[in-house]
């Protein structure tokens, strides 16, 4: 009984974030999602409307297509660079943890304001990506003014902080066995045969784990959009996360913006699941 109390001492704090932090706003957002909130009046209830009238909201439409093209382009192409990368990072060279290392800070730092600020620099019109371009004899690329070529800015950076992803796919293949690749090569298997019938299956597990959680994090993306294209060009980049903001805190119009939230997180928690469900026809566990 006594470590008992101390356990729960030191995890009053943390205790008490959660519930300031996290519970509170999910419920107050759930609540102030029914009403027509200005933060500066009262909030006045009015049932649904808020989701009534963003079924007919054109922008709402654009938002979620424009979320939907981001999340389907970006988070195949993060798992298969990140598994890549961990696949070379596998094997035993001199100052592979120096690798590793240099490998894994995009993760952190991705999400820094000043990087994504020298993001949007890297592909302006006479930035170092159509300079590089430009030594190959390609014309400059108007990045920021096609709806594909601001999509793939803003999904390159979120590509580029594989580090986190990388990072569990290289614990996942440290723990595959040794001796399973080693008798499918003695049996004559090729790398790339291995690699199919004997890595991936062994890896599922892990790319499950990497595949929710990039889904969960990439629905939320802010950062990019918000600072590289600014939701633009013609709203083609205007994330679902830019328009929580826009209604939230520009418009101050604060029961919208909550009812834009919980149909996100219904979104999130519908994709989720159906690749929890989804897990029992390919997922593979050892016994």
């Amino acid at each position: 009984m006594k470590y008992r109390k101390i356990g729960l001492l030191y995890i009053t704090p943390w205790i008490i974030g959660l519930i300031i932090f996290t519970i509170y706003p999910f419920i107050a957002s759930f609540i102030l999602s029914f009403t027509d909130y200005k933060i500066i009046y009262q909030p006045k209830f009015v049932g649904f409307s808020n989701y009534i009238n963003m079924m007919h909201d054109g922008l709402f439409w654009t938002s979620l297509f424009a979320t939907f093209k981001f999340v389907i382009f970006t988070v195949p192409l993060k798992l298969i660079f990140a598994l890549f990368i961990a696949l070379v990072l596998n094997f035993k060279l001199r100052g592979i943890n120096f690798y590793r290392t240099a490998y894994y800070i995009p993760s952190i730092l991705g999400g820094n304001v000043a990087i994504t600020v020298l993001w949007r620099f890297l592909f302006q019109g006479n930035g170092l990506i159509n300079q590089l371009l430009g030594v190959f004899g390609i014309n400059p690329i108007p990045w920021f003014s096609t709806e594909y070529g601001a999509l793939f800015t803003i999904s390159a950076l979120r590509i580029w902080e594989f580090g986190s992803a990388m990072v569990i796919f290289l614990a996942g293949l440290k723990d595959i066995p040794q001796e399973l690749i080693e008798a499918a090569a003695v049996d004559g298997a090729s790398p790339i045969k291995t690699f199919f019938k004997i890595t991936i299956p062994l890896l599922t597990p892990i790319i499950f784990f990497n595949f929710v959680m990039q889904i969960i994090q990439v629905f939320q993306e802010f950062n990019a959009p918000y600072m590289i294209t600014g939701g633009g060009p013609l709203n083609k980049t205007y994330l679902f996360s830019l328009m929580i903001y826009d209604n939230s805190f520009k418009y101050f119009n604060m029961g919208y913006g909550s009812a834009l939230s919980w149909i996100l997180f219904i979104i999130i928690m519908i994709f989720t699941l159906l690749v929890f469900r989804s897990s029992k026809y390919w997922v593979f566990y050892q016994d």
